[in-house]
């Protein structure tokens, strides 16, 4: 694989590449629209990733190649970039250019080709995986000396900022900082991290990740009303973010918010709490526990913050019909993908029957993987 990236990159770009960097998609095991609420999540690396093959330039150009693109190659200028300024793909990765140069450090031009196999448009964050590939690339190409979670935050920058997404951190952290074989747990206020083992195949499970292939934009407004709505249910209530507000106070709370924002704070107080929940089972070995969380999750997301639909619901209720112990969507809604725990011995039935619903119901068919706790971001040559 990197001997053929090295390969394609000389085609495109006439040279020889310096290295190979790659980044992982993720999913969330829970922890969903808390991120941006100051709150508690708990994302594993998928081994799925995007990798950037990369060399530097000295003449301050940025020239990206996408191996899934339409063939062409985006031509920019590094010091004429602004928000606003690139369309399509390829303002994911000049946004961290972007970001890197408005952050003071001394970066110049690089010739990219990019190639990944993140699912797109699947609530797998292809984009922060693509931010953090190219921020990797950029760290080592010009000896930046940047951390991991240093990473991340320049990688939410370019999105927030460049792309003008207002996405909260979590997809970038995981990126960047998951290790093999564990959840990352990240308190989002803090930046304070914790690797949690999770090793689902030694105790007999599997995570089933269901990519309904509805696809969904982020972009389109609906996540920033989302959050613009949970910012003034904080300031309603006289507070930082709504991670301040205690469940035993929830209730109380409710009673003094508007009708459309009292299910939004709903969602993220009783949210947070299922991140500490899980985060109980982990630590005592009690996986099959999780299964009841999940589903609950799956609920207040459909109910309560209503990003759900009914492909998502549909692969839920199957898969937990033909025995997954519990499953939600995961990611930011509005189409995209579930995860079911499942035992291993289900991990086929599981399958069959949520692909069978879908066809039952007339839609396209889904596509099934699991998924395994993954490294973050790192050079691969």
């Amino acid at each position: 694989m990197i001997d053929q990236a090295a390969t394609d990159f000389e085609a495109v770009h006439g040279a020889r590449p310096s290295g190979v960097w790659a980044a992982p998609g993720r999913v969330n095991l829970i922890g969903e629209h808390t991120d941006y609420n100051d709150g508690f999540v708990l994302p594993i690396a998928l081994p799925h990733a995007t990798r950037v093959t990369a060399r530097r330039r000295e003449d301050r150009r940025i020239r990206l190649y996408s191996a899934q693109g339409d063939g062409t190659i985006t031509d920019l200028a590094l010091d004429g970039l602004a928000p606003g300024v690139v369309a399509s793909w390829a303002a994911y990765p000049a946004g961290v250019f972007w970001a890197l140069a408005e952050a003071g450090h001394a970066i110049g031009g690089a010739d990219l080709l990019v190639d990944s196999d993140v699912p797109t448009g699947a609530g797998l964050s292809s984009s922060a995986a693509l931010e953090c590939a190219t921020a990797a690339a950029l760290n080592d190409l010009y000896e930046l000396g940047l951390s991991a979670p240093e990473i991340a935050l320049l990688a939410q920058r370019a999105e927030n900022a460049f792309v003008g997404v207002p996405c909260g951190v979590m997809d970038q952290m995981a990126s960047a900082c998951c290790t093999d074989g564990a959840a990352l747990f990240l308190d989002t206020r803090t930046l304070e991290q914790r690797h949690v083992p999770l090793d689902l195949e030694a105790a007999g499970f599997r995570l089933l990740v269901i990519d309904t292939r509805v696809k969904h934009d982020l972009g389109d407004g609906a996540y920033a009303s989302l959050r613009a709505g949970c910012e003034r249910a904080a300031e309603l209530l006289g507070l930082a973010a709504l991670r301040d507000l205690p469940a035993g106070s929830l209730a109380a709370a409710l009673e003094r918010l508007p009708a459309e924002l009292a299910p939004l704070v709903r969602h993220v107080v009783t949210e947070n709490q299922r991140v500490a929940e899980t985060i109980k089972h982990l630590d005592g070995g009690r996986i099959a526990e999780l299964g009841p969380v999940l589903t609950a999750g799956h609920a207040s997301l459909r109910d309560d913050y209503r990003v759900s639909c009914p492909e998502t619901d549909l692969a839920v209720e199957a898969a937990v019909a033909a025995g997954a112990l519990g499953a939600r969507m995961t990611g930011g809604g509005f189409g995209g993908s579930v995860i079911a725990l499942v035992a291993a011995g289900d991990v086929a039935p599981v399958s069959d029957a949520v692909r069978a619903a879908f066809r039952s119901a007339g839609y396209a068919e889904p596509v099934l993987f699991t998924a395994v706790p993954s490294p973050g971001a790192r050079r691969l040559a």
